[in-house]
């Protein structure tokens, strides 16, 4: 029966094997949907020593971070205006490839330069940067929209995918600086060490995207029931696992089901929740991570200081990602929701006060609760989201949500620089 909001009501028939193997797969798709950039993220501190001289005119997380998101951000808005005729399959696998060759490129960039800073190597790691963006905008759109008709495990594994990505790659890169700090050329060379795993690791996402995830029972099953009830972009991933859809069959059931919701119609149902992403990403963006980088002064942790910021906001986004497995942790009202979002704003005087009198220690409990609230939250509200709609509504709205998620990207990390006013040399 469909409500008068849209939504299908009724009971879910049982479903296959491999749901396991499906979360698992997901949280590794995840890993690989953000570990590039948060590779660049991480090895901040490497840029700031690489660019001495740009460290006041160029700003290097706050640049490479800008450079990022309008890219991320207008690709998605292409992709997601399409997303009902785009094969989602090529869309995703195409992602992987671009973000595997993108951070090949870094160590090309920095090898063909020999490890010399100036503008010439700046430029071309900006250019790189601007394809992380794109690549970014095919595949996390793509795969949350895909995942947004299946069970919510898959979302809430992928998206601990993601913090899993961050706080991996700050425990690499504390590892990697330990190791080689103090060794001729040591920090290139855990960079260089740094960027090899990474790009083995979005090399591996594009396997298991094109031979394993498709394959898989659960898989299948969401996939046909989306194409029964008219979604075309699920066809090329059908046909990879054995399955054939004909047209005329799919016809048939589309001409049966209702007419579905268009864009507008779901995000005007759905306002809140895009509105909900919007805000925990501007929040979280203007602080993380231009300020913890230049905004922090001097501690008695040294060049180990951002490190450990980064690190601890990375953990603990990723506990928190996985809070809402937890049935009576999982907040599930909106206007709960809205309100938690709201509230999390009191942490901008918070940062400003504590950078400006407090020591170390508590700004390191509020990145912590930076974090925790970040992972916490954006699961909550993409794994509420899309329930009971149509496989193909689902998809539209999963990629409606993530461009709101990048739009607050990209507002945050614009904001970031109004840190800098007041500061001599800012710009």
């Amino acid at each position: 029966m469909t409500t008068a909001n849209g939504k299908i009501d009724a009971p879910t028939p049982t479903r296959p094997g491999g749901k396991t193997k499906g979360i698992v797969v997901c949280w590794f798709l995840g890993l690989g949907s953000l570990i590039s950039w948060n590779s660049m993220l991480t090895i901040g501190d490497y840029y700031y020593t690489l660019f001495p001289v740009a460290f006041k005119k160029y700003h290097p997380s706050r640049v490479l971070t800008l450079v990022y998101q309008p890219f991320a951000i207008g690709t998605m808005a292409i992709l997601a205006y399409n997303e009902a005729k785009i094969n989602t399959r090529k869309r995703n696998i195409a992602g992987y490839i671009l973000f595997t060759t993108s951070t090949l490129m870094l160590m090309v960039v920095d090898l063909a330069t020999s490890g010399r800073g100036g503008v010439g190597p700046f430029i071309g790691i900006c250019a790189i940067v601007a394809a992380f963006g794109v690549a970014d905008a095919h595949v996390q759109g793509g795969m949350v929209g895909d995942m947004a008709f299946m069970c919510p495990e898959f979302m809430q594994s992928f998206f601990a995918g993601l913090a899993a990505s961050g706080a991996l790659t700050s425990g690499l890169r504390l590892i990697t600086k330990a190791a080689f700090d103090k060794s001729k050329n040591g920090p290139r060379k855990g960079v260089m060490l740094f960027l090899g795993i990474s790009t083995f690791a979005e090399f591996l996402c594009v396997l298991l995207y094109a031979y394993l995830f498709p394959k898989l029972p659960i898989v299948k099953y969401y996939r046909s029931k989306a194409a029964s009830e008219g979604s075309k972009t699920v066809s090329a991933d059908l046909a990879a696992a054995g399955i054939q859809t004909p047209a005329d069959h799919q016809a048939s059931d589309v001409a049966k089901s209702p007419e579905r919701l268009s864009n507008k119609q779901l995000l005007f149902q759905n306002i809140d929740y895009a509105l909900d992403l919007y805000l925990i990403y501007v929040l979280t963006l203007s602080i993380f991570p231009g300020f913890l980088y230049e905004n922090t002064g001097e501690h008695q942790l040294g060049t180990w200081y951002p490190l450990v910021l980064i690190a601890m906001y990375n953990v603990l986004d990723l506990i928190s990602r996985y809070l809402p497995l937890v049935p009576w942790l999982k907040l599930e009202s909106r206007k709960g929701l809205m309100i938690a979002i709201l509230s999390r704003f009191l942490l901008v005087p918070a940062f400003y006060f504590t950078a400006k009198y407090g020591d170390q220690g508590w700004m390191i409990f509020l990145v912590s609760f930076l974090g925790l609230t970040n992972g916490y939250l954006t699961v909550c509200v993409l794994t509420i989201a899309p329930r009971g709609y149509k496989g193909p509504e689902a998809n539209a709205l999963g990629n409606l949500l993530v461009l709101w998620l990048l739009g607050g990207i990209f507002s945050g990390v614009s904001l970031d620089w109004l840190w800098l006013i007041g500061k001599k040399n800012a710009f």
